[in-house]
C-alpha cells in the first residue's frame, strides 16, 4: 500500500509537475536574468578566486560553496548518476545537463534571496533559506514551516540514511566487513563534527571537499584519456538516445523520452539540489566578499556546474566507457563495476574511499540544513536541536544496515515536495532578486565594490524589522 502511493506520488511529480515545473522555472529566471550562468560565469569564477576572504562576521563564501558541495556530491554523483542511465538510457545524461544549466539560474536566485532575507541566530551565526525568505518575503510563515518540515525528512533523515547505505554498499561490495561496524563507524564520524554545529561542518567540509572532488575527476579524466576515440560515439549516443532517436525504428519513441527526461530530471535535482531550495540554507550564512547578496549567488552558480555538468559527467563517461554493468541494476554496483573494468582491481579501492568521503560530507552537511530549519521554527530550540542529532545518528545507523530501495523513492518524493513549495516562493520573489542582481551588476559596471544599500530598497527594508544589513558587518 505505501509502495503504491510513493510511486504514485513520483509518477504525480516527476512525470508531470517538476518536470515543467523545474524546466519552466529555469528558463524564466534564465530570461529575467538576463543568461547569467552564461554571461555571468567569468565573473562567477573571479569571485571564486578570492572566496576564501570574507568582509565581516560569519563564514567565507569558500567555507560555503565547499558545505554545499558537500552536500550536493555524494550518492546522486555516484549511484545515482548510473541509477538515471540504467532506467532512462544514456539520454538521461543530456537532461542532467539541461536542468543543471538552467538550475544556475535557480541557484543565482535562490542563493541572492537567502542571503537577502538572512539574520543571525542567538549565537551569533547567520542563518536563511527558503523558510526565512517565505516568512520574511511573501510573509507567509506557514509556507516556511511547511518546507522546514520537508527539508527536515528529507534532508536530516532520508538522505542522511540513503548516503550512509551508498558507502555501506561500496565497502562491502569489496571486503567481507560486517555491515554493523561500518555504521558505528559512520556513526561516531558524524557525530564527532555534527556536535561542533554548522561552523565545525563547514570547516571539515572546507579540507575534504576539495581533495575529494579533484582526486575524483582526475581520474575519470585519465580514464576518458585512455579511451577518447569512444568518446565523439557516447556523445552521439546520449544526444540520440536523450530525443529518441535510437528507437525510431523500433517504435516507442514517446516513451523512451519520458524516460530519460524523468530520470535525468530526478537525478540531476537529487545531484545538484538546484531549486530544491537546500544549498541556500547554507549559502545564507556567508559573509561574501564583495558583501552584496547577488555575490553569493554567483559562487553558488559555480557549485551547480561542477557538480553536474563535471562530477556527474564524470561518472556518466565511466559508465557508459564501461559498456556492461556487471548484471546489476544496484547504482553503486555498476560504478564500482566500470572502474575496475577500466583500471583495474584498485579502481574498485580507490571508489571505496571517494564514496567514503562524498557521502559522509554529505551526512554532515545535510544536517547543518535541518539544523538551520530547527531553528526557524523554534528560535531558541536547544532541545530540539539536540533530538536531531540523535535522529540523525539513528538514521545513519538504520541505512547502514538495512536494505533500503523503498527509500530513494522516499527521497524523490520529499525531494519533489520541497522543490514544488521552493519554486512557487522563487516565482513569487523573482523580482527581488532581478532588482537584487541588477544593483550588483550595475555597481561593477560602473567600476566599483559592490556593496549592498538596503535603503535603495524599501519594500525589502519594509520587510526586514531588524536587517542584518542596516549596518555594517
Amino acid at each position: 500500500m505505501l509502495e503504491t502511493i510513493i510511486n504514485f506520488l513520483n509518477a504525480l511529480l516527476w512525470g508531470k509537475i517538476l518536470v515543467y515545473g523545474l524546466v519552466g522555472a529555469g528558463i524564466f529566471l534564465t530570461i529575467r536574468l538576463a543568461f547569467i550562468q552564461v554571461t555571468g560565469f567569468k565573473h562567477s569564477i573571479k569571485l571564486m578566486t578570492i572566496s576564501r576572504e570574507k568582509s565581516g562576521d560569519g563564514l567565507s563564501s569558500f567555507q560555503v560553496f565547499c558545505t554545499s558541495m558537500a552536500a550536493r556530491v555524494g550518492a546522486g554523483n555516484m549511484a545515482g548518476v548510473a541509477v538515471a542511465i540504467s532506467a532512462g538510457g544514456p539520454g538521461a545524461v543530456f537532461w542532467m545537463w539541461l536542468i543543471a544549466v538552467l538550475g544556475m539560474a535557480t541557484a543565482m536566485t535562490e542563493a541572492t534571496l537567502a542571503q537577502v532575507y538572512k539574520v543571525k541566530d542567538p549565537e551569533g551565526v547567520y542563518r536563511g533559506g527558503p523558510a526565512y525568505y517565505m516568512e520574511k518575503g511573501l510573509g507567509q510563515r506557514w509556507m516556511g514551516i511547511l518546507f522546514s518540515i520537508l527539508l527536515i525528512i528529507s534532508f536530516g533523515f532520508i538522505f542522511s540514511a540513503i548516503q550512509a547505505n551508498t558507502i555501506t554498499s561500496a565497502i562491502t561490495s569489496l571486503y567481507d566487513i560486517d555491515a554493523s561496524w561500518i555504521g558505528y563507524g559512520i556513526v561516531v564520524a558524524t557525530a564527532f563534527v555534527i556536535i561542533g554545529g554548522l561552523k565545525k561542518v563547514a570547516y571539515v567540509s572546507e579540507l575534504l571537499v576539495p581533495f575529494m572532488a579533484l582526486a575524483y575527476i582526475l581520474v575519470a579524466f585519465v580514464i576518458v584519456l585512455m579511451n577518447i576515440s569512444e568518446l565523439p560515439g557516447i556523445l552521439m549516443l546520449v544526444i540520440k538516445s536523450a530525443f529518441g532517436l535510437q528507437e525510431v525504428a523500433a517504435g516507442g519513441v514517446a516513451y523512451a523520452v519520458s524516460q530519460a527526461m524523468q530520470s535525468g530530471i530526478a537525478r540531476g535535482l537529487f545531484s545538484n539540489e538546484a531549486g530544491m531550495g537546500s544549498a541556500a540554507n547554507i549559502a545564507a550564512s556567508a559573509t561574501p566578499n564583495p558583501n552584496h547578496p547577488a555575490s553569493q549567488g554567483y559562487v553558488q552558480m559555480v557549485g551547480v556546474f561542477i557538480d553536474t555538468i563535471v562530477i556527474c559527467t564524470a561518472t556518466a563517461a565511466l559508465i557508459m566507457i564501461a559498456g556492461d554493468t556487471g548484471g546489476t541494476h544496484d547504482g553503486i554496483a555498476i560504478t564500482v563495476h566500470a572502474l575496475k573494468n577500466e583500471i583495474g582491481e584498485w579502481g574498485g579501492i580507490f571508489f571505496s574511499f571517494a564514496i567514503l568521503l562524498f557521502c559522509f560530507t554529505s551526512i554532515i552537511a545535510n544536517y547543518s540544513y535541518a539544523e538551520t530549519n530547527i531553528i526557524f521554527l523554534a528560535k531558541k530550540g536547544k532541545l530540539l536541536i539536540n533530538l536531531l542529532r540523535v535522529g540523525v545518528l539513528g538514521m545513519v545507523m538504520f541505512g547502514a544496515i538495512a536494505k533500503i530501495d523503498l527509500v530513494w523513492s522516499l527521497a524523490d518524493v520529499s525531494m519533489g515536495l520541497m522543490a514544488t513549495v521552493n519554486i512557487v516562493a522563487l516565482m513569487l520573489l523573482s523580482g527581488v532578486a532581478v532588482k537584487v542582481v541588477r544593483d550588483y551588476k550595475q555597481q561593477v559596471a560602473n567600476g566599483d565594490e559592490p556593496e549592498f544599500d538596503i535603503k535603495k530598497f524599501p519594500e525589502i527594508s519594509n520587510q526586514l524589522k531588524d536587517s542584518i544589513w542596516d549596518k555594517k558587518d
